[in-house]
């Protein structure tokens, strides 16, 4: 039988409601197709601030790399958020832990279902079969470049956005890997008309593409076309390659295209370690009301049999499942506000289905 520790941090707000449901499921599919899952639950964020007073303690920091994988809730409390003069907050634990566990790729799908069609605020007609996903490279770059700073007086600020070409390489193996695994289409989303690291990210990976991946076809879009592109033609596109603010700009506005944010999971990846949490925030004016979805938890969840444990058709059985509850109408108020589910209800579903499901396989 297959053993996995996972380290569960499920973090604030609407974090632990959903972590629940995900843990729920994953016990689902441990019961029928010969894995075992053991949980190693930690702080982080908020809640371990006000136990720590650190938002990423040493204890989780040791969990995650005994682990072999992460699911992550989400962070975030208002009492930090309305107090600029907070010293500590809970998203630097956020950072913390991308930097101390080497995660540098972002990886995040983009699916629509047919039962949101009508949820999206694009026409139906432009978000039929959209399915892609974007490699964000999530360490470097503006985020983290040096120098940074405003000058004596304060009247002027510099940020620095580097990057090395060995930084460029290593997400972009990802990114064509995942590209010979679907279609053999890969996008740049870069601004190489205007920015020298752009140029150096454009320059890499066309050697990559003529020399390593003769078979993925890839092309090339500044990044205000790309924006402009994921709204008029989103289904364009398949695998997306992209530097730190532009991935964080542009999956953010790819996550509105589905209809609930509460549906999309993503994945941050290292050389040794992966961390999978659903997109949404903590969402604190929700917490302890049942009404959180737990969708983009659970399929977080699924991602993580697939990339961490191989483990293909249980992940599949679990989007089978979810998708099943959005056909049926089986949802939180988020989808549906005039016949919602408890977030315990929608991952009892799941799990039942799941279930069902693996039996049957088995």
């Amino acid at each position: 039988m297959m053993k996995k520790q996972i380290a569960v941090l499920a973090g604030d707000g609407i974090g632990p409601e959903v972590m629940t449901e995900a843990i729920k499921v994953l016990d689902a599919v441990s019961k029928t197709a010969g894995v075992k899952f053991s949980y190693d639950h930690q702080l982080v964020g908020a809640a371990a601030i006000d136990a720590t007073g650190n938002p990423f303690p040493e204890a989780t920091e040791a969990a995650c790399l005994n682990a072999d994988a992460i699911l992550f809730g989400a962070i975030g409390h208002p009492k930090y958020d309305n107090d600029p003069s907070a010293k500590v907050r809970p998203e630097q634990g956020l950072l913390a832990m991308r930097k101390k566990l080497g995660l540098f790729a972002n990886i995040r799908p983009v699916n629509t279902y047919e039962a949101l069609a009508e949820a999206s605020p694009l026409k139906s007609h432009l978000v039929k079969g959209v399915d892609f996903i974007v490699f964000r490279e999530l360490t470097g770059g503006i985020y983290f470049g040096q120098p940074r700073g405003r000058t004596e007086d304060g009247t002027n600020a510099f940020d620095s956005c580097n990057y090395s070409t060995e930084e460029i390489r290593r997400l972009a193996r990802l990114a064509f890997g995942e590209a010979q695994k679907r279609n053999n289409k890969l996008t740049l989303v870069d601004k190489a008309n205007v920015l020298a690291t752009s140029r150096l990210w454009r320059e890499v990976v066309q050697d990559m593409a003529d020399t390593e991946y003769k078979d993925v076809e890839v092309d090339y879009l500044f990044v205000d076309n790309a924006a402009m592109k994921i709204i008029t033609n989103p289904a364009s596109f398949d695998v997306v390659l992209t530097e730190n603010m532009f991935g964080d700009i542009l999956t953010d506005e790819a996550s509105v295209i589905t209809g609930s944010l509460g549906m999309l999971p993503s994945a941050s990846v290292g050389a040794d370690k992966a961390l999978y949490e659903p997109i949404h925030g903590s969402y604190p004016q929700a917490a302890g009301q049942g009404i959180a979805n737990p969708m983009g938890m659970i399929l977080s969840a699924a991602s993580m049999l697939e990339l961490s444990f191989d483990l293909r058709d249980e992940a599949a059985l679990i989007r089978q499942a979810v998708n099943e509850a959005l056909n049926e109408g089986f949802v939180t108020e988020d989808i549906n506000v005039n016949d919602p589910r408890s977030t315990s209800q929608v991952g009892d579903f799941i799990a039942a289905k799941v279930t069902e499901y693996t039996a049957i396989k088995h």
